[in-house]
């Protein structure tokens, strides 16, 4: 797997290998001029930043070119999959701001023709219903050196066949006593071409056809038979469907399709470092309770990314800058942050919260004095409006602000230096209190009243701190979110190792905290920028008196750092 850089561009980009195939069937009447697209999930589980990455694509090619894009959940293993699923994903593709052509579809809409269409195969003796076991076929295949062994049921009667498959559809046989395969090539270079299964016998319920069926089709098989009676131009899938697209175009050919057919074209997936992609492994984090639910924060699932803060354009930007490539690669997961980052720092009002308070008192400052003090909601809004904030004699502080013995170049309180608090007055730390285990209990300083903030000063000072106001300060509960795995690549770790034993310990720390009383203006999912701290969201368990605050990311920018010298 290739690593790559990911560099920002003011340049206009190029068309990417899809849009270029896109535009040459357009040009040249390919499909009557159309455009359909697909975005076909299997409703197993919730979405992931990867999904994130094929919703853009899907339904962006379809936005650019003035198509449209089908939503089709492939539901064909009724043991893993719920309608809990089904609205999950509904959401999500909503909140990334796409809209699928109606209506909602389901593969499952289709079982009745699929059947059909197996039993035209099974006319023409391109299938046959197979007794060995799931074992027997796997070890039948042989391997990519050795031809596989046929079945012995391979050359079948077609109407015994006939029989064979209608008895396991009205359920005569058990689970695994009977297949349905295709009849290809057991001697195939491409393994999937040799004989591959077409349908499996499951007695279980199905969340939309209850228990009419006991037989379902297998993913290769619904997947291009879906996609023709829709009428799909252009299936797109990931690199992994390379292999299956000569069994995807061998069912279309062999079903005698007429006129125009989908084609099905590959692009990798989204890789990304700190983080494992695989459904089957974030269930098990779900499961096993590393994490509290697929929503969890720390969770790469669209959910989890919205819980924590994410927005939508953030997410979009990020799928454009990573672009689409024909080859698997790593993408840094600093890039989605930075581009979370760029989108709250337009966008996010700002506000002043302190995570690790201690007191600090303005001894010159009038006891029974408040005043309030404007201070601009976003500074990179050139239309933003002013907040007021709550000023008096005794402030909370973050207490890494301040050192009793502070090193060179340590330009934040100490005793005897001078600073400015953010939109308020310079100050001078004159004493020092502190508690029976010797920590610093209180700081007392001195005010310049002709210092106040927009005021002509002749006092230079080189820090700047920021600070709530003690008898107005809001109370709130902070989670710190950080990445969930300790090592780059979670999911290639050496043999005896589980991707589990690298979850990061301090993903998360819950702290309280105090902000200033704009931090009531707040709305689930509403992002901030608790200033000189990052950017935070309110969580959906927040409400008034009660307020929760995930952090989205932080101030640090690593990624623009690393790659933009």
């Amino acid at each position: 797997m290739d690593k790559i850089e990911n560099k920002s561009t003011e340049k206009k980009p190029s068309l990417n290998f899809l849009e270029q195939i896109v535009e040459n069937d357009l040009k040249n009447g390919i499909n009557d001029g159309r455009l359909l697209t697909r975005f076909p999930p299997e409703p197993n589980g919730y979405l992931h930043i990867g999904h994130a990455k094929s919703i853009c694509l899907n339904f962006g090619l379809a936005e650019k070119y003035g198509g449209k894009t089908n939503l089709r959940f492939d539901d064909t293993n009724p043991t893993k999959e719920s309608t809990e699923y089904v609205n999950a994903i509904m959401e999500d593709v909503r909140w990334l701001g796409f809209q699928w052509q109606e209506p909602v579809l389901y593969a499952s809409d289709y079982f009745d023709k699929l059947y059909e269409l197996a039993v035209y195969l099974i006319k023409k003796s391109k299938a046959y219903v197979c007794h060995m076991s799931a074992e027997e076929i796997s070890t039948g295949r042989g391997t990519p050196q050795t031809p596989g062994k046929e079945s012995a049921w391979r050359n079948t009667s077609v109407e015994q066949n006939l029989r064979e498959f209608e008895k396991m559809r009205i359920g005569e046989y058990k689970e695994g006593e009977r297949v349905l395969r295709a009849k290809i090539d057991m001697a195939s270079p491409n393994m999937w071409m040799r004989d591959p299964v077409m349908y499996r016998i499951m007695f279980a319920h199905h969340h939309r056809t209850d228990n009419k069926w006991c037989i379902y089709p297998m993913y290769d098989w619904a997947h291009g038979q879906s996609d023709y009676i829709e009428g799909i131009t252009h299936s797109i899938c990931t690199l992994e469907f390379v292999p299956h697209r000569q069994l995807y175009d061998w069912f279309l050919e062999n079903l005698d399709i007429k006129g125009t057919r989908p084609r099905q074209y590959e692009f990798a997936r989204l890789n990304l470092t700190y983080t494992v992609m695989s459904k089957r492994k974030l269930l098990q984090l779900v499961e096993e309770k590393y994490v509290d639910g697929w929503d969890d924060p720390r969770m790469p699932t669209v959910s989890g990314l919205r819980r924590r803060g994410y927005t939508p354009a953030s997410i979009r930007t990020f799928a454009d800058r990573v672009g689409v490539a024909k080859r698997e690669n790593m993408i840094d997961v600093s890039l989605l942050e930075f581009c979370i980052r760029e989108d709250l720092n337009k966008n996010a009002p700002r506000a002043m919260v302190v995570l690790n308070p201690v007191k600090l008192i303005i001894d010159n400052y009038p006891e029974n004095q408040q005043e309030k003090l404007p201070a601009i909601i976003n500074p990179e809004d050139a239309e933003s409006k002013k907040r007021m904030v709550p000023f008096s004699r005794e402030i909370y502080i973050e207490r890494e602000d301040f050192m009793e013995d502070p090193p060179k170049k340590f330009f934040r309180l100490a005793p005897g230096a001078e600073v400015r608090l953010k939109y308020a007055y310079i100050i001078r730390c004159d004493s020092v209190i502190k508690d029976e285990q010797g920590n610093t209990s209180e700081i007392h300083c001195t005010y310049f009243p002709d210092t106040k903030s927009g005021m002509q000063s002749n006092r230079k000072v080189k820090g700047t701190l920021h600070w709530v106001n003690i008898d107005t300060a809001v109370e709130i509960e902070v989670k710190l979110y950080d990445r969930l795995f300790s090592v780059p690549e979670p999911e290639n770790v050496d043999e005896g190792q589980d991707f589990k034993d690298f979850i990061n310990a301090d993903s998360l720390k819950m702290v309280k905290g105090y902000g200033e009383p704009f931090i009531n203006e707040f709305f689930p999912g509403k992002g901030f920028q608790f200033e000189r701290l990052g950017y935070f969201s309110a969580d959906k368990e927040s409400a008034p008196g009660n307020l929760i605050f995930n952090r989205t990311v932080t101030l640090r920018d690593s990624w623009a750092k690393e790659n933009r010298g």
